[in-house]
């Protein structure tokens, strides 16, 4: 009797947890499909009278909407592309090699992850700025690469450490060069873990706003978040567009999400255990 009390309560509270998380998404697609006028209607309305896509419409229409869809696409893309590339030797180099500043380095990487991103604002601006790199993709590309390098080395090293070292030595005993070994052999082992850091990255990269906000005035090269965020007016909020814009947003990441759930979930899980 305890057991099926305890299994009831655990229904009812994973029950309660799913719709706490999946409502504000739902208030959001739902506010997307509501006119202007019925947005401040109280009471609340939790299921529109009447479903328009003018929202929609005004977003695509109005503002450069694919512009910056097209945008966050390249540089999220991009940045994670170079940062597991990066991360995938850095990791490999920490996970199979001992020397002197190992310690040091691991360190480094630890210290990293504790920095609010913001402090580093203004002389990164300072930098950019003496590169000439103010108003151009590469500055954000450049920045969330450095930026994802040191957890994205972390994440990697615990798939790399849960390699055999065998493997490559194996593949060395054939004939192969330890950078073919690390490419022809270790690297398809470790696929999964290699995805999950790819989407991690690009997630991390497609959500940024700060740097976005800081680097880029040019119109035509402001990314999604950027653009949200020009929804929020001095004395008023453009909720219907907004609303509308981060269902848009969200799509690409559900669908990669969707198409890459197995390698998130076995990779994640295969990186948090040593071998």
């Amino acid at each position: 009797m305890k057991r099926h009390a305890l299994k009831g309560l655990k229904v009812v509270f994973l029950t309660l947890y799913l719709i706490t998380m999946v409502f504000p998404l739902y208030w959001i697609v739902i506010t997307s499909l509501k006119p202007q006028k019925d947005i401040f209607s109280f009471p609340l309305n939790y299921w529109p009278d009447r479903i328009t896509f003018q929202n929609y419409i005004n977003i695509i229409k109005i503002s450069k909407f694919h512009v910056y869809i097209a945008n966050s696409l390249l540089i999220s893309l991009s940045a994670a592309a170079i940062v597991v590339c990066i991360s995938v030797l850095s990791a490999y180099v920490l996970a199979r090699f001992k020397f002197r500043a190992h310690r040091h380095v691991m360190l480094g990487f630890f210290l990293t992850q504790m920095l609010p991103g913001f402090v580093a604002l203004a002389p990164l601006y300072l930098l950019m700025t003496r590169l000439d790199l103010i108003n151009t993709r590469s500055s954000l590309v450049l920045m969330y690469t450095v930026g994802l390098i040191p957890f994205s080395t972390i994440l990697l090293k615990g798939f790399f450490e849960r390699i055999p070292s065998s493997l490559e030595e194996a593949a060395m005993i054939d004939g192969c060069s330890r950078m073919s070994a690390l490419v022809r052999v270790i690297m398809p082992v470790m696929l999964n873990g290699i995805a999950a850091t790819f989407i991690f990255a690009f997630v991390q990269n497609w959500n940024e706003l700060f740097m976005a906000v800081l680097f880029i005035d040019d119109e035509t090269l402001k990314t999604l978040p950027v653009a949200m965020n020009s929804f929020v007016m001095k004395f008023d909020v453009d909720w219907g567009a907004m609303s509308a814009g981060t269902v848009l947003s969200v799509l690409p990441t559900i669908a990669l999400f969707a198409v890459a759930q197995r390698f998130i979930v076995e990779g994640l899980t295969q990186g948090a255990v040593k071998g």
